[in-house]
């Protein structure tokens, strides 16, 4: 069983309706992370003049089926954390994760889901949908859901009816 990042979360009590999910892609009981074969790769990026390396970080996991080039940008622009230290993501898997459980969460605590289990497809089904490239948000998402300190802040921030800043993401 594929071990993910997430929180116990609680659906709202105070809701009167919410959405009810069916699956189309996953399987209930199998992580969708479980079906595909992962690999590690290092992920180089040269400077295209000079030939100098510009990134490194090495031991990256990616479904085998994803492109070099498409492996490349999202290690290079989405995973969060200093290179080097232990708290840069390694794996598409947390990157999908973060995003993916911060949607979810939010929609449980809204009251979004019509149940809980209502929740959990809605967290496999978008796993499966980013994993397998069938979509994508964009760049500010990945740049900010499910960070504790957003990297680009006018992305993810709005001004409320008195000027006041509340997040929005």
């Amino acid at each position: 069983m594929t071990d993910t990042v997430s929180s116990p979360i609680k659906a709202s009590k105070n809701r009167t309706a919410g959405l009810t999910m069916n699956r189309l892609f996953s399987t209930e009981g199998t992580h969708p992370y479980d079906l595909v074969k992962w690999e590690r790769r290092d992920v180089v990026q040269n400077n295209w003049k000079t030939g100098e390396v510009v990134f490194e970080q090495k031991n990256v996991e990616f479904p085998d089926f994803w492109s070099v080039n498409a492996s490349t940008i999202v290690t290079t622009k989405y995973f969060r954390g200093a290179v080097g230290h232990e708290n840069r993501e390694w794996s598409l898997k947390q990157v999908i994760d973060r995003v993916v459980n911060k949607y979810t969460e939010a929609g449980l605590i809204g009251g979004y889901f019509a149940t809980e289990k209502d929740g959990e497809i809605f967290r496999m089904e978008l796993t499966h949908m980013l994993m397998h490239q069938m979509f994508s948000f964009n760049s500010p998402v990945w740049f900010n859901v499910g960070t504790s300190a957003p990297q680009q802040v006018s992305a993810c921030f709005i001004l409320s009816v008195d000027d006041s800043i509340r997040v929005q993401f």
